[in-house]
């Protein structure tokens, strides 16, 4: 999925001359915590998040620096090196980059011009959309060998009975270099045929234990 698709492209945005207060106004109205700063032509040229706010602010008990403070223009506050994304970046590799930068929201900018913003949630709602979570069904483990072939003859095993698989994520084998784990998210609330089938053609379940299964 690309950023384009799932991007907020209504994006509040205020100049480098406005003032702390109205960005603290605007912000609280519309329950963001980012908030892009941008010049006449609509060219990113920083952001302003409420954690700048409240670092730079003075404490709330000191009513008068409070009031000068809310009466600063943003440029004072504002972060002017912005790690940015384009419309056309994969949401994988956004996710990457919250998690590798430790930030809350990514403007998107194309030709030099801003044209929306994506944040954390917007990702996690993506990632539980493309998981299929959301959707009632099951999950199901499994550990196979990392060899081509192997995910195809799985899913040709599923087929048989007509169950929708939901999505399908293939990662690393924490335990073996050798194996990768599948996991499969099924449109059905009793996995237990399917299980029993990917057994007896020897497949390793790691999900549904013996005990029971997971349905949700």
């Amino acid at each position: 999925m690309l950023v384009e698709e799932m991007m907020i492209t209504d994006v509040y945005t205020l100049s480098k001359d406005d003032s702390i207060k109205t960005a603290v106004e605007g912000m609280k109205k519309r329950k963001i915590r980012h908030l892009p700063i941008v010049d006449r032509e609509n060219s990113l040229i920083g952001i302003v998040t409420d954690r700048d706010i409240r670092s730079a602010g003075p404490s709330v008990f000191c009513t008068d620096e409070q009031k000068q403070f809310l009466e600063n223009p943003l440029e004072t506050i504002m972060t002017t090196d912005v790690i940015t994304v384009h419309p056309l970046d994969f949401v994988e590799e956004v996710a990457a980059m919250f998690y590798q930068h430790q930030i809350g929201s990514l403007p998107v900018v194309k030709m030099g011009k801003l044209v929306g913003i994506i944040t954390q949630t917007d990702v996690l709602k993506t990632f539980v959309e493309l998981t299929g979570t959301d959707q009632p069904g099951t999950q199901i483990e499994i550990r196979v060998p990392n060899k081509p072939g192997t995910l195809a003859d799985i899913l040709q095993r599923i087929r048989h009975f007509h169950t929708n698989v939901q999505s399908v994520f293939i990662y690393p084998d924490k335990l073996k270099t050798e194996t990768k784990i599948i996991v499969l998210r099924l449109g059905t609330i009793d996995p237990n045929p399917i299980v029993q089938t990917l057994k007896e053609h020897r497949y390793d379940i790691l999900w549904p234990n013996v005990s029971g299964y997971h349905n949700e």
